[in-house]
């Protein structure tokens, strides 16, 4: 399959066009890896929450590096919104913006947009998107329960930012006076653009080798190859369609009197037939007040990640705009999956996007029960916290995302703490935290029986705790799956729910909502135990010798052993 050449580039040879195509995707990876090694953030240089890509003249995605599935809707309505901001561009020109209703995700997720010419021809751009730890808002992490967008930050149409290779620094001071830690950011914001500039570099010398005219074909080639293959990949899918319902714990907005929010819920309904998938959220519930709206990009991205993993389990064919040419995301304006202005959206870029892409995975079981996992830790599991380090007299702002269980699969257990779906960040790793920030990882460790017990057992959740040093921090956290835990597939258990505290430094304990803002005083301590992961298939064909070693190994207390799975230890 991957080695058929579309007509529609029967021009190229097969070689050119895999050394072009490979090549493409050389850039998008050579990017992360400039911004690994240049970026000021945790979040960025060891967690990587960022995605790169080249994309053709129109804004249609060729090329996507080993990144974030959620950006995978978003990212092309970025460049195209550039655009049709911009009709005239030049060389050395660099764009920014993170307008969520303008082909951004959420605030906090800035990207740079750069052109790429040969000579005076416009071959296409590059864009970087960033999580930025800060982008102002009432809150530090900008990670508020606001009530419209405009309370969440700093949010910036397509704007010029290098004019012919010259910084703009107007454009600059304005950004990095609504900035809590504008050092940082202007050091992620030069290490956004050095990285584009290697892609332009790269992608200019392509068209010095094989001409511009060969290289504008072989892009769209591409796109065309991956189409092709997408839809292969779902006629060999049998045809069928599944519906699933399920509930978010909510949205972070607490009524007078009220402590804990209300729940709402998404339906969607998936048809495959053919060649061709359609997933239709009908009935889903309208718009929240908190920011767990979800534009429709971020949405279809959930539902790309799925639909790829089940039509192309071995990751075969290459993810660009022509993968999601085959599927159609359709939902109605103005509810919690298709937001619109001024509804607040910061919570939902990841948690919609994870609680999509499990659902697709439940609707699709019935006629593809071979391609499908059972839910994974459904949440991004966020902690974001600031203040003053009262060791330096600085602002610091530290945002963290938390690993779960990644779901069982028909033959493979579960992955322990880990991110699943379309997330793809690392841990922040322990030394890291407390080397940057007034803070210490009391625990990092893994949860047993949080993992769905099953044929195939799910993976397990972590227990993070953090300890407030030397200052007072304000915090906030945002997870999924506290009232609805992952669940499993085929008579396999759901995993454990998320459970978030706050222990005072006089000892008393206060259980946090899943989304709240809160007060943590010098000396205490935040824990987050963050969901397990679903089970597959019926415990009792688990094999007792791997329940035993799951035993052994601290993932399955005895107890559950003997109650889930019958095994006597």
């Amino acid at each position: 399959m991957a080695d058929t050449i579309p007509a529609a580039f029967a021009d190229n040879d097969p070689a050119t066009f895999e050394v072009v195509k490979n090549s493409l995707y050389s850039m998008a990876a050579e990017m992360r890896v400039v911004l690994s090694k240049t970026a000021y953030s945790p979040i960025l240089k060891s967690a990587g929450d960022f995605s790169c890509g080249i994309f053709d003249v129109r804004g249609d995605m060729v090329a996507q590096g080993p990144d974030l599935p959620m950006h995978l809707g978003s990212m092309p309505l970025a460049v195209k919104a550039v655009i049709r901001a911009w009709e005239e561009v030049a060389p050395g020109d660099v764009f920014i913006h993170n307008d969520p209703y303008f082909g951004g995700s959420h605030l906090p997720d800035v990207n740079v947009v750069t052109p790429a010419f040969a000579g005076e021809r416009l071959l296409g751009f590059v864009c970087l998107r960033a999580h930025w730890p800060d982008v102002g808002g009432g809150t530090p992490g900008s990670y508020g329960t606001e009530t419209e967008i405009f309370g969440e930050g700093l949010r910036l149409p397509p704007v010029r930012l290098y004019r012919r290779g010259e910084p703009l620094r107007e454009v600059e001071d304005i950004i990095f006076a609504n900035v809590r830690t504008p050092d940082e950011g202007r050091g992620n914001l030069r290490a956004q653009v050095g990285a584009n500039r290697r892609a332009v570099t790269r992608l200019e010398g392509l068209a010095r080798r094989h001409g511009p005219d060969r290289l504008l074909r072989i892009m769209q080639g591409v796109m065309d190859h991956s189409e092709m293959m997408m839809r292969q990949a779902l006629a060999e899918l049998p045809d069928g369609e599944g519906s699933f319902e399920d509930f978010c714990d909510g949205d972070g907005i607490l009524e007078s009197g009220e402590t804990e929010d209300s729940p709402f819920t998404i339906r969607l309904h998936v048809k495959k037939s053919g060649d061709e998938l359609a997933v239709d959220f009908t009935g889903t519930d309208p718009m929240v007040r908190g920011p767990m709206n979800s534009p429709l990009a971020v949405t279809a991205s959930g539902v790309y990640t799925a639909v790829k993993t089940v039509a192309d389990s071995d990751a075969l064919i290459p993810p660009n705009s022509g993968c999601w040419r085959p599927i159609s995301v359709q939902a109605e304006p103005g509810t919690v999956v298709n937001a619109t202005l001024p509804a607040p959206v910061v919570y939902a870029n990841h948690e919609i996007a994870h609680r999509v892409c499990d659902m697709v995975y439940m609707a699709m079981s019935g006629f593809a029960p071979n391609n499908v996992m059972a839910c994974s830790q459904g949440t991004s599991a966020i902690l974001a916290m600031g203040g003053v380090d009262r060791r330096t007299g600085n602002r610091y702002v530290n945002y963290e995302v938390v690993k779960g269980g990644f779901g069982a699969r028909p033959g493979k257990d579960g992955i322990n703490a880990i991110a699943a779906s379309v997330a793809n960040t690392a841990n922040t790793p322990v030394e890291v935290v407390e080397m940057s920030f007034p803070l210490r990882v009391d625990r990092y460790e893994l949860i047993p029986d949080s993992g769905g017990a099953g044929e195939y057992r799910g993976g397990l959740a972590a227990r993070r705790v953090w300890k407030i040093l030397d200052h007072t921090a304000r915090a906030t956290v945002c997870c999924e799956r506290s009232k609805s835990p992952p669940f499993g597939l085929f008579e396999g258990k759901a995993g454990a729910p998320a459970r978030i505290y706050l222990i005072k430094a006089d000892g008393t304990r206060r259980d946090l909502n899943s989304k709240e803002h809160f007060i943590a005083s010098e000396d205490s301590e935040i824990w987050y135990e963050v969901p397990g992961s679903g089970g597959f298939g019926p415990p009792s064909e688990r094999d007792p010798e791997k329940v035993r070693a799951d035993v052994r190994d601290g993932y399955v207390s005895v107890e559950s052993a003997r109650r889930d799975y019958g095994v006597d230890v």
